[in-house]
């Protein structure tokens, strides 16, 4: 049986809180003991950083996807179990997207928006049915889940699209979160 991939979205910074980065590393020490293949932007600093090399330490499979322009900038972790340079973002983001079975986003910036919200927009019109969980550490995503709920009461989206989104508060539910949703 193949083990399940889980693409992490994150932010290549590691944000103001050191709870951040506790959350990353945990997440990514989590993934490896279960098995579970991390799938990510390849890049070595920041949260992405954190996740990758804690995955890594605790013997898990590593995917990292890194446009070329970005190698520099996001420092490409090279020494993941595969690693793959794409032309642009978008590649980027299809080539993670096709290679997971479940999304899980950690604190980021506009890139982790971005991501977000484009594999929900998929979710809502029916071309996946893969799970989408945030990690909302310490209240981060708190806006975010207001703003989802505001864009529904607004009637710009059905009441559906908060249930194509799981939040969950640390990375032991994350993990639940991933096993529940695929069995």
């Amino acid at each position: 049986m193949t083990a399940i991939s889980v693409c992490v979205f994150c932010g290549a910074r590691p944000g103001n809180s050191p709870k951040y980065s506790a959350a990353a590393t945990e997440f990514g020490t989590m993934l490896a003991e279960q098995g579970m293949r991390l799938v990510y932007g390849a890049g070595d600093v920041g949260l992405m950083g954190d996740v990758a090399r804690a995955a890594q330490a605790a013997g898990g499979e590593t995917f990292g996807v890194i446009p070329e322009h970005l190698v520099r900038w996001e420092v490409g972790k090279t020494d993941l179990t595969s690693y793959v340079i794409t032309e642009t973002m978008h590649e980027r983001k299809k080539v993670m997207f096709m290679n997971c079975d479940a999304i899980v986003v950690l604190p980021g910036g506009a890139g982790s928006l971005d991501e977000f919200f484009e594999v929900l927009t998929w979710r809502q019109i029916g071309l996946h049915e893969k799970p989408v969980i945030v990690l909302n550490i310490d209240g981060y995503w708190d806006k975010l889940i207001e703003l989802l709920d505001h864009v529904i009461e607004q009637g710009f989206a059905d009441a559906s699209l908060r249930k194509f989104v799981s939040v969950v508060s640390c990375a032991e539910q994350a993990i639940g979160s991933v096993h529940e949703a695929l069995g």
